[in-house]
């Protein structure tokens, strides 16, 4: 563990994870050692699929951080030199460990918010569109070039249709096509552009209103979210009778509930 230039603890979590606390119950987790472009081999990915399993157990986090070393980019996508020695099995095996890690992303507890900037190619697309929120630098370049080595895009570039709609998905998809972060923005790939203030100061402005609601709620609200995914709709409203009336056994509902009522009974006596 060493010292940040501001006081914090950076961890080690295992090789290619790092951690340090960024904010009250917030974590930013970087990938580390995965080469200049932050390159998704086999190794890289179980221990990111490690490290995120690992920090899901801290029931003090509200929000995670993903983000990556330097400049260049986010992650440059999946190893090409690792999977142009691939096989059909073997194929099967390094694209379900993949699915693996984003799903550990998709089912972390608490909200997950990737820090993108540079490249985000392929798999590296697919483990940010599996956080709840992305938030790029103005340079982000975005692409699913797949095709282009051969490659159809798989696992959770099925959730790109839901992000941006089928046709625009469509054409990212079949061309291999690079958009720039204000296409992104415009499209709803991600959720804000950063501004003068820098990348890591816009994470923060985007996490901030997550960390003044309650974190039972945010845990429950993002379950049920996961769930809609999934479910048709009859089935995703039944299931959002059950959460609201488990909402009730938290005492969230009832603290927060009293404030409001508390703050409008203030107010309606300072106007008198």
């Amino acid at each position: 563990m060493r010292k940040t230039s501001k006081g914090d603890e950076t961890k080690m979590l295992n090789e290619h994870c790092s951690v340090e606390r960024i904010a009250d119950g917030v974590l930013r987790l970087t990938i580390t050692n995965a080469g200049k472009a932050n390159i998704l081999s086999t190794p890289v990915i179980l221990a990111l699929t490690e490290g995120i399993r690992e920090l899901a157990q801290d029931s003090t986090l509200r929000a995670l951080v993903l983000a990556s070393c330097g400049d260049r980019s986010f992650i440059g996508g999946a190893d090409i030199g690792e999977m142009a020695r691939l096989d059909p099995r073997s194929g099967e095996q390094f694209i379900r460990k993949l699915s693996e890690l984003c799903e550990a992303v998709r089912r972390f507890p608490a909200p997950v918010v990737a820090r993108i900037q540079g490249w985000c190619l392929g798999g590296g697309l697919e483990l940010a569109m599996s956080c709840d929120m992305r938030v790029a630098a103005p340079s982000a370049q975005f692409a699913m070039p797949e095709v282009k080595v051969g490659i159809p895009s798989v696992i959770h570039a099925a959730l790109m249709p839901r992000l941006i709609g089928m046709a625009r998905a469509r054409r990212m998809i079949l061309t291999g096509a690079t958009i720039d972060a204000a296409t992104a923005l415009q499209w709803g790939l991600v959720d804000a552009v950063a501004g003068e203030d820098g990348l890591d100061s816009a994470v923060l402005r985007e996490v901030a209103p997550i960390l003044e609601c309650g974190p039972a709620v945010i845990t429950a609200q993002k379950a049920l979210m996961r769930e809609w995914d999934e479910l048709p709709l009859s089935g995703a409203i039944e299931v959002s009778v059950s959460a609201f009336g488990q909402a009730f056994n938290t005492g969230e509902p009832q603290r927060a509930m009293q404030a409001f009522l508390d703050e409008k009974a203030k107010r309606r006596m300072e106007a008198v």
